[in-house]
């Protein structure tokens, strides 16, 4: 039985731009600086990034997007998002105040429409009100942080980090709804989104790069691997997750919704985003070695989306599949080598093995997603 909802509207879509800028922007800062310390720089930042963007996914999942109020909320909260993309680059930097106060706006704003507006006011003003603290104490500490340096100021963007994703685990989701048909189509958009920018990659080249032989095929073995990603999560697991959903309700559903979603969707977004960083680079440097970051960042962003996909399937209590699991583990296994072979090597093991095992899921009879309970769905 499928309930009848509305589709995600263009206002939304206007919103999820601001984030495909501020992606963009993640990704410039292990691209600008290939060592360790960017790399978890820019894995913080899109944590931030990402539970603000997902805390207007269940905002517009339950309040209309028509009445001018909302519209000038989620305009306002657009902007604000903005700022705080803009500031990606130097959010440990000089412009971590400018960071954390547009995420400060942006989750205030988040605040006060939910509890105006949200379905079933008195349940949904309590549920809001209890992860107030968590959403807005993030913001201070990262408000902090952008006073500090060294040590001190990474403690605080951890801290920033756990208090945000604690909230919801602490205070619980009882009382916030969920629509499945719409929860889903948001969150498939935003997997497109990280996707295009690994495509993006592909074309951000430069306007002195010749279209030779060796271009072109790796670009050709970079889309197939980007290919292969799109059909692991959209020929399946994007239906599954509604299916499961609408199986489900009340409290239960905000909890699976929660945990698939604004949680295991971590691993499978970031995946790409790093995916996409090495992307580059194999573009740029097909015929050399990989550096050591960059090697990390692609081979551990492919293994990080598989690993994410696995986690989705078992919460949803369906079976990771085993082929899934075997491609992670593959490209886990790539990483300490990705730095002694050419890059298109590298890519070439990667995009074999994302489509092999693609296709192989898709055969007649194949069993890689059975559920739990043994039943092909």
């Amino acid at each position: 039985m499928h309930e009848s909802e509305a589709r995600v509207s263009t206002l939304e879509l206007f919103f999820d731009l601001v984030f495909v800028f501020a992606i963009t922007q993640v990704t410039g800062i292990v691209s600008h600086e290939p060592t360790a310390a960017a790399l978890g720089r820019g894995v913080l930042v899109f944590a931030v990034l990402w539970w603000a963007w997902g805390a207007y996914a269940w905002l517009t999942n339950t309040v209309p997007t028509g009445a001018t109020a909302a519209r000038l909320v989620v305009l306002g909260a657009s902007a604000a998002a903005l700022v705080t993309a803009l500031a990606v680059p130097a959010a440990w930097d000089d412009s971590g105040t400018a960071f954390a106060l547009g995420y400060l706006v942006v989750m205030v704003l988040h605040l006060a429409l939910f509890a105006l507006a949200g379905e079933n006011p008195e349940a949904t003003r309590r549920a809001i009100a209890r992860l107030a603290p968590t959403n807005l104490g993030a913001g201070v500490l990262l408000l902090v942080a952008a006073h500090a340096d060294g040590t001190a100021q990474a403690t605080l963007w951890v801290l920033a980090v756990a208090t945000t994703y604690a909230g919801p685990y602490v205070t619980g989701v009882a009382g916030f709804t969920v629509h499945p048909s719409h929860f889903v189509e948001r969150h498939g958009l935003i997997v497109i989104i990280a996707l295009g920018e690994s495509v993006v990659a592909i074309g951000a080249l430069g306007d002195d790069v010749t279209v030779d032989a060796a271009l072109a095929g790796t670009a050709l073995v970079v889309m197939a691997l980007v290919a292969g990603l799109w059909w692991h999560y959209f020929t399946r697991d994007a239906d599954a997750g509604e299916r499961a959903l609408l199986a489900t309700d009340g409290a239960e559903r905000a909890r699976l919704a929660r945990d698939v979603y604004s949680y295991l969707h971590v691993p499978l977004v970031l995946g790409i985003v790093l995916a996409a960083v090495g992307i580059h680079e194999v573009l740029v440097h097909s015929s050399e070695p990989l550096d050591p970051v960059f090697a990390g960042a692609f081979c551990g962003g492919v293994a990080l989306y598989f690993g994410g996909l696995a986690g989705i399937r078992a919460r949803r209590g369906d079976r990771p599949g085993a082929a899934c699991v075997a491609a992670g583990a593959v490209a886990l296994a790539m990483i300490p080598l990705a730095p002694d072979v050419d890059a298109i090597v590298v890519a070439s093991v990667l995009a074999a093995v994302t489509v092999g095992v693609a296709l192989a899921g898709s055969r007649p009879g194949a069993r890689t997603d059975a559920p739990a309970g043994g039943a092909t769905p």
